[in-house]
């Protein structure tokens, strides 16, 4: 099983690193301009695909590119995994999905759910210790992302949604960046933006990021999903346990390499007691947890490929999740709340 990569940038080379651990094969590297490559370097997808037979294509791309792309894989009949969001504002968003929603040849790059510590919570969730879920807070990542993590946890499916945001600045160390350590040892203003998105039915999301939050190590990532009967707050559990009792409890990552313990460094599981919730498929690579997310989603995408498993993550998962996040930009821009009523792909 081969695959196409478009475009040779940041993420790009996280997907090269993945396919290089899970044995999916990148067979050719389509980029505008020639430049070296691990793998062959293509100018032209048609002549890629013409001249690989991938099964797939990778499109690590920008947002005001990969509608491009993702309709040149479907007009050539290949599926293609395209990076979030899927397009750069709303219109282009439903011009997108009226191109190619009707075919089921797109899949986004949304990684996150898979996160090994995401995982075992939805499956925690899901084993009904906190009765029906009902609100997730997140505060880690931005926008399509944090909305991705929230019906995930709720397992909300796209449909109306009605988003409030507001926004405030003060004052952060920002001494780490996706450049790297920044060396800064002052304060400098930052934009913190609040968001409540109600899902309907009862459930609602709360959202709350920062200016580079994902990668200022000063901010806690937090994650909490409430529920009828208790609630999920990081790897802590509290749940009822029936009349006058009230339960405590914690989902446990065995790490392995630490100390004395000699079997290489790697997340092993997570479990919460007895049952285990998450188990490493790459125990022998020590990856973090976004690489391990990112491996996941790309071998689950190999396996949809070839007809042997399920869609890793539609079309219509990132419409929405992008949808939401559009929203959130636009109700802090403008201090009004925003509704999302009648969608194409719902």
């Amino acid at each position: 099983m081969g695959f196409l990569l478009v475009g040779w940038g940041y993420r790009s080379r996280a997907w090269w690193e993945a396919a290089r651990g899970t044995g999916v094969e990148c067979l050719g590297v389509v980029v505008r301009t020639p430049r070296p490559t691990p793998a062959p370097t293509f100018t032209s997808l048609e002549d890629a695909l013409a001249a690989t037979g991938a099964r797939f294509v990778v499109a690590s791309v920008d947002a005001a590119a990969a509608p491009d792309v993702v309709r040149a894989c479907v007009a050539a009949g290949v599926g293609v995994l395209t990076e979030t969001p899927p397009a750069a504002d709303p219109d282009r968003l439903r011009a997108l999905w009226a191109d190619v929603g009707a075919s089921d040849l797109v899949q986004v790059a949304e990684q996150y759910p898979r996160y090994p510590s995401h995982a075992a919570r939805r499956a925690l969730v899901a084993s009904g210790i906190i009765g029906t879920p009902t609100q997730a807070q997140v505060s880690s990542t931005q926008l399509h992302h944090a909305a991705a993590l929230m019906r995930f946890h709720l397992g909300v499916a796209p449909g109306p949604a009605t988003v409030r945001a507001t926004t405030t600045t003060a004052p952060l160390l920002q001494p780490l960046t996706r450049a790297g350590w920044t060396g800064a040892t002052e304060p400098e203003p930052a934009t913190t933006t609040h968001a409540v998105i109600d899902l309907k039915d009862g459930r609602s999301g709360v959202y709350d990021f920062t200016d580079n939050q994902t990668r200022n190590l000063l901010r806690v990532r937090r994650l909490v999903v409430r529920g009828t009967h208790g609630e999920l707050d990081g790897e802590d559990v509290v749940a009822w346990g029936g009349p006058e009792t009230v339960l405590t409890s914690r989902i446990e990552r065995r790490q392995a390499g630490h100390d004395l313990d000699m079997s290489g460094f790697a997340t092993r599981t997570l479990a919460h007691g007895a049952d285990v919730l998450w188990r490493n498929p790459w125990p022998g690579k020590a990856w973090s947890d976004d690489q391990l997310a990112t491996a996941d989603l790309l071998a689950a995408t190999a396996r949809w490929a070839d007809g042997e498993g399920k869609e890793p993550y539609p079309l219509r998962e990132g419409c929405q999740d992008a949808a939401i996040g559009f929203a959130i930009e636009r109700g802090a821009a403008g201090g009004e709340a925003v509704r999302l009523t009648d969608e194409p792909w719902w």
